[in-house]
């Protein structure tokens, strides 16, 4: 959802791809770098495939690679920017680091918070968005948006100072 946020302030439009994702290029800014936003196509789980796919064709370092994903550890609408680092039980970016080889790619985590009580994990990230969180999400997706720009201008440390809580 954040990637099509993106995508609109781009002009973007998605196309399919051999490497099962919908795929956008464009530019960030005017003359700006060039991104490749793509939408995998693959349940999350195996999205390991069409990223490794993807900079392959694109021939694209896994270092340039930006994974946007939902965060148990944060909280709801909250944006935190990581570089590298494991993948804390999230099964899309175990397949991601065990398609690529490696956890050198930049992370926007986009905070969903904990279940509420004894709720299952798996239950609770496949559930819809109630009411409060459908409110909310359209400022939580500009935020991620937000990040993924900050990180193609200026570098994941500006991103992380600007998006991450100090101290």
């Amino acid at each position: 959802m954040a990637l099509s946020v993106l995508a609109d302030r781009l002009s973007a439009s998605f196309k399919s791809h051999k490497s099962n994702a919908a795929v956008a290029e464009s530019r960030i800014g005017m003359g700006g770098p060039k991104v490749i936003l793509a939408k995998p196509g693959s349940y999350m789980n195996t999205t390991g495939g069409p990223v490794s796919s993807l900079m392959k064709f694109y021939d694209i370092d896994l270092a340039h690679t930006i994974v946007l994903h939902d965060e148990l550890d944060i909280d709801a609408e909250t944006i935190r920017i990581k570089q590298g680092g494991g993948h804390a039980g999230h099964n899309g970016l175990r397949d991601i680091i065990a398609a690529c080889g490696s956890n050198d790619f930049t992370r926007v985590r986009i905070g969903i918070g904990r279940p509420p009580g004894r709720m299952d994990t798996a239950d609770f990230v496949l559930k819809d968005f109630n009411s409060t969180e459908r409110k909310n999400l359209p400022l939580t997706l500009e935020l991620a948006a937000d990040a993924v720009e900050e990180i193609v201008q200026r570098g994941v440390l500006e991103a992380q100072n600007r998006f991450n809580p100090k101290g």
